[in-house]
């Protein structure tokens, strides 16, 4: 882990934008390492003399099979510049991690033990660890949606027998899954999902699994089951139900969310995120927002330029990011 000081003038297409402030960055901070595969995260914390700030846990987008944390580096680097929050940028496992036998389960309890991990020692880097926003973007959205709605839904058991159940990466010591879920021990106070996927077995069942898709191919990965080799969604319905987002709407109060989503996504179009929002609001939830980002096609919160996709991070990101503090703001600042 290294720890570097910044202030900052970046130069974009569309001008000079001043920093607003420094920031600090802990960079591959050692978090966990399931069977064996180190997991890091890099922790960015705004300079502004405050004593702590709210924090965010952010989890990259890549179809579970592509990507680490440094596609967001550029969105981590401008929220902690631009806004005052704590930014935790995390790395997961992927499905093709291990030889290819990272399942789909077993990355959502990634992220719920990267939540654990950083409730636990986040203070460290003056993060408030009683005002966490959990954002991702894609596949992180799924995760990140994953852990505002499914964090209750931990036990021991995990994918063996049913209710499936998620046992989180990391546990602070002498807990259980169970004694966690009763503690609602995930429990977060805000979330933005930008064009999350809410349905893997819809996914599923529409060919996420065969080589005609291409992220495969891209994370040198063998396509195959991502419950595992042997399960399908065709015998197995509840399983993929059980890491569906859309399936999994509880009924209790939920913290204030904003969805994203650019007008142009063909991967996880707006019609997509509105069917989840009808979902979401007939099981009683208003306290939220949806914003579409008119001209934009999917992953325009990603470092760089993409040119297959015609998305560049200074013209297109920093609107959106500019709508995220905003809105964090409301939350955190304006109580």
């Amino acid at each position: 882990m290294k720890i570097s000081i910044y202030t900052l003038l970046f130069s974009f297409s569309i001008g000079v934008i001043q920093a607003q402030h420094s920031f600090s960055v802990a960079e591959d901070v050692l978090w966990s390492s399931p069977k064996g595969f180190d997991l890091t995260m890099d922790i960015y914390t705004p300079q502004t003399g405050k004593e702590n700030y709210p924090v965010i846990v952010m989890y990259h987008g890549g179809g579970w099979l592509i990507n680490n944390n440094s596609i967001m580096d550029q969105s981590a680097q401008y929220l902690a510049e631009h806004g005052e929050y704590v930014v935790c940028n995390v790395n997961y496992r992927l499905l093709g991690d291990l030889r290819n036998t990272t399942t789909l389960n077993e990355i959502i309890e990634d992220a719920f033990g990267a939540l654990l991990w950083i409730k636990e020692h986040v203070e460290q880097y003056q993060g408030n660890p009683k005002k966490i926003t959990v954002t991702g973007d894609s596949a992180g959205g799924h995760l990140a949606i994953a852990v505002a709605t499914m964090g209750k839904n931990l036990n021991s058991t995990r994918f063996t027998k049913e209710p499936f159940g998620f046992l989180p990466t990391w546990m602070p010591e002498g807990k259980s899954a169970e004694s966690l879920a009763q503690e609602d021990a995930l429990e977060v106070q805000a979330a933005i999902i930008s064009y999350g996927a809410f349905d893997l077995l819809g996914a599923a069942q529409g060919g996420f699994e065969k080589p005609e898709n291409f992220f495969w191919t891209m994370g040198g990965a063998t396509p195959r089951g991502i419950l595992g080799k042997a399960i399908n969604a065709t015998e197995h319905e509840n399983m993929y139900k059980a890491i569906s987002p859309l399936y999994n709407i509880p009924s209790s109060p939920m913290p204030p969310m904003l969805f994203t989503v650019g007008s142009e996504d063909q991967t996880t179009p707006p019609e997509s995120i509105e069917r989840y929002l009808v979902a979401y609001k007939d099981a009683g939830h208003t306290n939220y927002e949806y914003w579409v980002h008119e001209g934009r096609p999917h992953a325009f919160l990603d470092s760089g330029s993409n040119e297959f996709l015609g998305i560049e991070f200074s013209k297109d990101a920093i609107p959106a990011l500019n709508k995220m503090i905003n809105y964090l703001n409301e939350v955190f600042y304006h109580e």
